[in-house]
């Protein structure tokens, strides 16, 4: 741990701006915490780099020979703790920095990769999960969202995993509408009206969602590379692409319920979104929604392995314990409990 103000932390991440994901928002929201508490954080991405576009998601850019460049940005900076946010080209180049070093670093588990990976190439799960444990089992310790995922992690034969869950901003996301901000977007659409909100990517298994036979409407907001193909396949859907400034929040509130069909998220942010929201989730009983929505003392949602039975059921949840909920979650608790986990780089 690092003790006292300030400190020099360093993050080292494949998955920064202009990329929007959960993995960004996460991190970018616990920097500026950290920093607004004193520490001098600095956080080295793709963006400093010669890249390429990932193959089939053009967004999200892959540093190329990042090694020596990296070094040199480390050496500038002079650490007091290292932490490697992801397990792309950066992440490994930085750990191997840190390996040969001697330094201490500390890792997190933001993706399913393996799952991912198998969905876009059908490489077995098996040799992806053995790749990700050689990469985390050099660091002091490993940061994990949920109670869920860290369990089966263990059994993946995983060690050195510490508890790190997520926040959400109460004050952007909330059941009504502020002053001068968006309406209901949703008010012209056939009720109830049942959304999903994220990346549009095959991982996030949306089809699952739009394919239900539910009453009212369907919407999707966000983008991705299977934006196109979904909107030809299910018409009827409402897209309205990537939305901000206000209008995320009042799509959020506006809705009946928040539709997360994903079976493969370590948590899901955009859940607790909802939820401040005061919007209930209809979700699979699975490593996120289980996390979020399974300890819930009310009944803020519905989590069945029949999709469309959930979706109905979360159309009785109470939306003010939706909301009272999601307040049990704070970035303040998320930033602390990340410093918490930091250890010097040079013991």
């Amino acid at each position: 741990m690092i003790a006292g103000l300030p400190a020099r932390l360093l993050v080292i991440t494949d998955a920064w701006f202009p990329q929007v994901n959960g993995v960004v928002r996460t991190l970018s929201t616990v920097v500026e915490l950290l920093r607004a508490g004193g520490d001098t954080v600095e956080v080295i991405g793709p963006d400093r780099f010669r890249s390429m576009p990932t193959p089939g998601y053009a967004e999200i850019r892959l540093a190329l020979a990042p090694r020596r460049r990296l070094a040199q940005l480390v050496d500038e900076f002079a650490p007091d703790a290292v932490h490697i946010a992801t397990e792309g080209p950066l992440g490994w180049a930085a750990r191997a920095i840190c390996r040969r070093r001697g330094w201490h670093f500390t890792t997190s588990f933001h993706t399913r990769f393996p799952e991912y990976l198998h969905a876009r190439t059908r490489v077995p799960v098996g040799w992806s999960w053995a790749v990700m444990r050689r990469f985390h089992a050099a660091s002091a310790a490993t940061l994990v969202a949920t109670p869920s995922l860290a369990a089966e992690m263990r059994g993946r034969r995983f060690t050195n995993l510490t508890p790190w869950s997520r926040g959400v901003d109460t004050r952007r996301f909330s059941p009504v509408t502020a002053p001068g901000q968006p309406g209901n977007p949703w008010a012209h659409l056939p009720q109830p009206v049942f959304l999903y909100a994220g990346r549009i990517a095959v991982e996030k298994n949306i089809a699952a969602f739009l394919s239900l036979d539910l009453p009212g409407s369907k919407a999707v907001v966000g983008d991705g590379p299977q934006r196109a193909a979904l909107q030809a396949r299910f018409p009827q859907a409402h897209f309205t692409g990537r939305l901000d400034n206000g209008h995320l929040a009042a799509a959020y509130a506006g809705a009946d319920v928040f539709v997360f069909p994903s079976r493969t998220d370590t948590f899901g942010l955009v859940l607790l979104e909802a939820l401040a929201s005061g919007t209930p989730v209809a979700a699979f009983p699975v490593t996120g929604p289980l996390d979020v929505i399974g300890p819930a003392p009310e009944k803020v949602g519905a989590l069945d392995e029949d999709l469309r039975a959930a979706c109905l059921a979360a159309l009785t949840a109470d939306r003010v314990a939706c909301r009272r909920h999601a307040e049990r979650w704070s970035w303040e608790a998320c930033a602390a409990r990340f410093r918490d986990t930091m250890t010097p780089a040079r013991h």
